[in-house]
């Protein structure tokens, strides 16, 4: 057992998408799909919606393994092994709600006490979600959602409300995923978890290929030491690249500063006060000279 400092590289996303049935939950998982790994063949559709996955095989030469009743976890768990088997990047789960109904109805079989009979019950949806969170590619499953309602007092009288949407899906599965987007009828998508940081309280968006490239990014993020980060400065060819290197590292920023500073000189180094002397009268022989009386902008490093 050792200490170690956090370090976020090369991580796997585990994502969910969950919208009611036409939401576009299948395909907007192909376009982040591709967004992730740029290569239909490295994807993968664990079918479990009635061969909807093949509506979309115009976007490219992708991967179906279609699964049929009943629905249970194993099955899930066995096309993952084949996905992870034949060398894939991106699982898509489509979708998650029929193993949970499977679990339902199993569970409503079982003979004897309800509620310990959810002791059966809960191992098997565990090492579902275990499959899926130690599973070395990039997974999105999609979970159907269905409009939901709680009772009201209105007048003395108990009243259904609606309250929006809720996935067919054991309370708590977002829970275990990084980012998870729901998606409405016009397939505009929200997070209502963000892990990475890139989509929490954005306004809603249609995902693309693009959502899967800022994603790829992010999981392919590597935190670069103090020392690496004083070689990359020096491997800096212009201002521009200067200043995003240090507005990505701030941690460094109170001892790097001389690097920086150093490294801005070479790069437009500061005109000596003769130079200066002599470009000002240039310009005022060519009479183009207009004197700013505007505070000079403040430097970063």
């Amino acid at each position: 057992m050792k200490l170690r400092k956090a370090c976020r590289t090369n991580v796997k996303i585990k994502m969910g998408l969950q919208g009611p049935s036409g939401g576009g939950k299948t395909y907007s998982s192909l376009l982040i799909a591709y967004g992730l790994c740029a290569d239909w063949t490295k994807i993968a559709v664990i079918d479990t919606e009635n061969h909807s996955a093949d509506l979309y095989d115009h976007l490219g030469d992708y991967n179906v393994i279609p699964l049929d009743a009943p629905f249970s976890p194993d099955k899930y768990i066995s096309a993952i092994k084949v996905c992870q088997e034949n060398g894939m990047e991106v699982i898509i789960i489509d979708s998650m709600t029929h193993s949970w109904e499977y679990l339902i109805e199993y569970h409503a079989s079982l003979q004897g006490n309800s509620f310990t009979n959810w002791g059966k019950i809960t191992p098997m949806h565990n090492e579902l979600v275990q499959a899926i969170l130690q599973s070395p590619c990039h997974v999105i499953a999609t979970i159907r959602c269905k409009q939901d309602y709680i009772l009201v007092e209105k007048n003395n009288k108990q009243v259904p409300e609606k309250v929006g949407l809720k996935g067919v899906q054991r309370d708590g599965l977002e829970y275990d995923f990084t980012l998870v987007f729901d998606l409405d009828m016009q397939n505009h998508a929200i997070s209502s978890k963000d892990r990475t940081g890139l989509f929490f309280q954005k306004p809603p968006t249609k995902l693309s290929i693009e959502t899967g490239q800022l994603i790829k990014d992010w999981c392919e993020k590597v935190a670069l030491s103090e020392v690496e980060v004083q070689t990359r400065i020096e491997q800096c060819m212009s201002i521009g690249e200067l200043l995003k290197l240090y507005n990505a590292y701030p941690q460094y920023n109170q001892t790097l500063t001389p690097f920086f500073q150093a490294k801005k000189q070479k790069l437009a180094p500061t005109p000596t006060k003769e130079n200066q002397i002599t470009n000002l009268k240039a310009r005022l022989h060519a009479g183009n000279t207009v004197i700013s009386t505007r505070p000079r902008p403040k430097t970063i490093f």
